[in-house]
């Protein structure tokens, strides 16, 4: 039924061992064109995978290794699976916690897509163009399976398929763009619309949690704050005062609409501003510094880049630190594994010649699982460090 790609003699192995990208080296012959399902077979002609195939350089995007037809009952299969590990976790009736990562690509056995759940709306970002024609019936599953729950499905995939001739964004359900979620009991206004990503850094969730453990009367500065995650954290942990940078207008813009949902606020200051060019000019010391930037190294090709300018902002922020401050420093760009941006930390502290220890190694949450089949899925990396 679906088209035929033959593998290089030998080159089986990564499929044999589950992991989901096939690269385009491995292919000796195939008849596939850009986005549709195809079959995998080995040089023998024995079955391997089906998966999305692409004009690039990872050729096919596996979806399953059984053979089996690619239809509504596989979709709806595919999103009851996520959602019962999402159950496990006790997120899918948490009044505490109502926003939370559905799918999380190859950690959830679908590579190229990613769904998050706000509440009661759904936003799906397919990363893909061979995931991106499943869009329907993607959307009819989540109904399937979360029924009256769901009152909005929102599309959101013309930022991340820009380059294939997704245009616009849209509604498969409902018409609300925005919403209030609550996390870890504390309200945010999200806008799943016009916001970042699909509309809030659900994946800091824990991460946030662990800085209200620091934050009692001290002085904090939260950097590429966005719509103020850590920040409000912070006020309800009874920090002193709260000052938030980023570059965004309508980041800020969110942010003072979540100033409405407090109804205590501690001094606070929101600065719309490049956050390297904030932080070489402020003169303003503080207690705990939250160094939470955009992915630097989308590729491989831009890590060299990419590490220079995590050891200068990471340096900057060495410097403005208070003694025994700490530290929150993160890095969510996937080209940069763990073991690299400890290395890169490492080279910063040493220019700030201060005495620096790890108290907390950090990654994503389990509603981002990570394959253990694709180790890459492990993107987002942080430290906590008291600096001396």
């Amino acid at each position: 039924m679906y088209k035929k790609v033959i593998l290089k003699a030998g080159k089986e192995r990564s499929v044999l061992n589950y992991h989901p990208w096939l690269f385009s080296g491995a292919i000796a012959k195939h008849q596939a064109v850009d986005s549709e399902i195809v079959e995998v077979f080995d040089a023998q002609n024995n079955y391997l995978a089906t998966g999305h195939f692409s004009a690039s350089s990872i050729a096919v995007r596996i979806i399953t290794f059984e053979k089996q037809i690619i239809d509504d009952n596989f979709w709806v299969k595919k999103i009851q699976q996520a959602y019962n590990t999402r159950a496990i976790l006790g997120l899918t009736d948490n009044a505490a916690t109502n926003a939370y990562r559905l799918v999380h690509a190859e950690g959830d056995g679908l590579p190229g897509l990613i769904i998050d759940i706000y509440a009661q709306a759904a936003v799906i970002q397919c990363h893909s163009k061979g995931m991106y024609t499943h869009l329907q019936q993607i959307a009819h599953a989540l109904q399937n399976v979360y029924g009256k729950k769901l009152q909005t499905i929102y599309n959101k995939s013309a930022e991340t398929l820009h380059q294939n001739n997704v245009s616009e964004n849209g509604f498969l359900l409902g018409n609300a763009a925005s919403g209030v979620i609550t996390e870890n009991h504390i309200p945010f206004e999200v806008n799943w619309a016009e916001g970042q990503k699909t509309g809030f850094f659900i994946d800091q969730r824990y991460n946030r949690q662990l800085l209200t453990h620091y934050c009692k009367n001290k002085s904090v500065l939260n950097t590429f704050a966005y719509s103020g995650g850590f920040s409000f954290y912070a006020m309800q942990a009874g920090a002193s005062v709260v000052h938030s940078v980023d570059s965004s207008k309508k980041a800020a813009a969110t942010y003072a609409n979540n100033l409405l949902l407090h109804k205590t606020i501690p001094t606070q200051q929101y600065i719309t501003s490049d956050v390297m060019d904030f932080i070489k000019v402020n003169e303003e010391a503080y207690d705990i510094i939250i160094l939470d930037p955009p992915a630097f190294a989308k590729h491989h090709d831009a890590i060299k880049k990419a590490a220079i300018a995590y050891r200068n902002l990471n340096a900057e922020a060495f410097k403005q630190i208070k003694p025994n401050g700490i530290l929150f420093t993160f890095s969510c760009s996937q080209a940069i594994d763990k073991t690299l941006f400890r290395k890169i930390i490492f080279a910063a502290a040493a220019m700030s010649k201060r005495h620096i220890k790890i108290l907390h190694q950090l990654t994503q949450p389990p509603d981002h699982p990570i394959s253990i089949y694709h180790p890459e899925g492990e993107y987002l990396k942080g430290l906590v460090l008291q600096v001396e």
